[in-house]
């Protein structure tokens, strides 16, 4: 990765869908870590997670803009997280929004799914601190690189 591209991270909000404390301060740490993100909003549950992107309830003075990736972990408590999905990706304005699954095991089937309603990726979250801290390392080189424009977008974008 760029040092470019880390610095257009940096400067973007990332959406952390987390209900369990402890996960979510070892996602926390992974990303700081790894330098992915400046600001992560943190919600815990997939209500305030809705809420949070939509400026709703206590996020409704939060100033205007979309996280530029949502991390959703996949069992969520009041909807379900596959809920929070369908609604990212059929409301125009959040649709472009890339989501990531995190999830404690590989479930195929609830994988599946989740990729069906358009999550991007999906990482297991490990135990093991340090293998976490791999699978996100991972996440940001996939996630920087995938962002990268092709050629042919840079044309298109030059030609505006």
């Amino acid at each position: 990765m760029t040092p470019i591209n880390l610095v257009i991270i940096k400067l973007k909000k990332i959406l952390l869908v987390e209900d369990d404390p402890q996960d979510a301060e070892l996602t926390l740490a992974a990303l700081e870590e790894s330098h992915l993100a400046s600001q992560v909003a943190v919600v815990c549950d997939s209500e305030e997670a809705l809420d949070y992107l939509y400026r709703r309830g206590r996020h409704s003075s939060r100033p205007p803009g979309d996280p530029v990736l949502v991390l959703l972990d996949s069992k969520m408590p009041k909807a379900s997280s596959l809920q929070v999905l369908k609604t990212i990706k059929v409301d125009d304005q959040l649709k472009s929004i890339p989501v990531v699954a995190l999830t404690s095991a590989r479930e195929a089937p609830a994988v599946a799914e989740l990729y069906k309603h358009g999550v991007i990726a999906y990482v297991v979250k490990p135990a093991d601190f340090t293998e976490f801290m791999k699978a996100i390392k991972q996440l940001g080189l996939f996630w920087a690189d995938a962002r990268k424009p092709t050629a042919a977008s840079s044309a298109v974008a030059a030609l505006a």
